[in-house]
């Protein structure tokens, strides 16, 4: 049975997103959440975020600056936490 996935990102941003690619190998629904900042700009998150579209993986944030992701409020965001079987933050 597939599990629902929440891959939290803040700190280390790079690993985060490349673990919310890999995570969609297992079949399990995954969903990212960009926290509190942008997310930099460097090749390797680029190209993450270009296959988590592809893939239709959903990434939200709470930082308003972020392109290509759906907003929601810090409380939106945990609120939804509560659907999830797992939560890994980063």
């Amino acid at each position: 049975m597939a599990k629902k996935i929440a891959v939290l990102v803040r700190d280390r941003q790079g690993e985060a997103l490349r673990m919310g690619v890999g995570m969609i190998l297992a079949d399990d629904a995954v969903d990212v959440y960009v926290l509190d900042r942008e997310v930099e700009k460097t090749d390797d998150n680029v190209m993450n975020l270009e296959t988590m579209g592809d893939m239709d993986i959903k990434v939200f944030t709470n930082f308003k600056g972020n392109e290509n992701m759906e907003y929601l409020s810090t409380e939106e965001i945990a609120q939804k936490l509560l659907e999830y079987d797992h939560i890994l933050p980063y």
